[in-house]
């Protein structure tokens, strides 16, 4: 399987290396998506069901900062409930939690991730409104009433987002991939975005938030998310994708990759439970 494309603008922050990474994303599906954040997406793409476009406001800082998913309980309130301009209103942590600009720019790319392109959320705030684009629909059925995130929504979102981060504060476009239908590359881009860079899965949403990465071969930094040192990445890269992924899908995807927790003995150990939510990130 693999993903649709898109365009990016990365934004420079003036904070040190694991906090000034700046999200960056797009869906590529052989046609360049509009930078412009309230521009309608246009269904380009010679495989891909749609073509996509993202936003590039979301810091690192805001990632495991912010009070939508550094809170467990707010966390809680937030996946158990509808991602719905009526639940997240209603619900009194969710709505405080809106308040934080951090936690409404989390909020902005997971609804870019999760609700297919042309849904949005508009949540009255303080006398104003925020407004929040779908655009991969990798979890629609959050977006419905009386909906939920479960274990399979939570992967394929947290994949998204976390594919989505950028160190260097400059103009990039990525192909996402990954073993979804919505994520389906075609040859064009394909061959347009030949090199792969590092796949991304993990749980931006767990009481201990996981945000992992793995290399593949040949492979042995991500200047585009981490900048020049892993060490002060804040995405944790756990190895090797041939050690930690099942075999790659045709489209050069790595599914089900497995991150690396820390045991009682201090020792870090691979996970037992893949991520199915994994991403793959392509370059030109």
């Amino acid at each position: 399987m693999g993903i649709p494309g898109g365009t990016f603008t990365m934004e420079h922050s003036p904070k040190l290396a694991a906090l000034v990474l700046t999200v960056a994303a797009l869906s590529t599906g052989a046609c360049a998506v509009p930078l412009d954040p309230e521009a309608p997406a246009e269904a380009t793409d010679d495989a891909a069901p749609q073509a996509v476009q993202s936003h590039n406001a979301l810091t690192s800082n805001a990632l495991t900062s912010n009070a939508l998913t550094a809170e467990a309980l707010t966390s809680k309130a937030l996946t158990s409930n509808a991602l719905t301009a009526e639940a997240l209103s209603d619900n009194p942590l969710t709505a405080e939690a809106l308040r934080d600009p951090a936690a409404r720019a989390v909020l902005r790319y997971i609804a870019s991730c999760a609700l297919p392109a042309g849904e949005r959320l508009t949540i009255a705030l303080d006398g104003g409104e925020l407004t929040f684009h779908g655009e991969l629909g990798l979890a629609p059925r959050w977006g419905q009433e009386g909906g939920s995130c479960d274990g399979a929504c939570r992967t394929w979102v947290s994949g998204c987002v976390l594919a989505r981060v950028n160190y260097l504060g400059e103009k990039v476009r990525i192909s996402l991939r990954g073993d979804r239908a919505e994520l389906r590359a075609g040859k064009v881009e394909r061959a347009e975005y030949p090199t792969r860079e590092a796949t991304y899965y993990g749980d931006i949403f767990a009481e201990r938030p996981r945000y992992h990465a793995c290399l593949p071969p040949g492979t042995s930094a991500i200047p585009r998310v981490c900048g020049p040192s892993l060490e002060t990445c804040a995405i944790e890269v756990a190895g090797s994708c041939d050690s930690l992924c099942d075999a790659p899908s045709v489209d050069g995807s790595f599914p089900n990759c497995r991150g690396k927790i820390r045991g009682r003995s201090g020792e870090l150990a691979v996970e037992k439970t893949p991520h199915l939510g994994s991403v793959t990130v392509f370059l030109r």
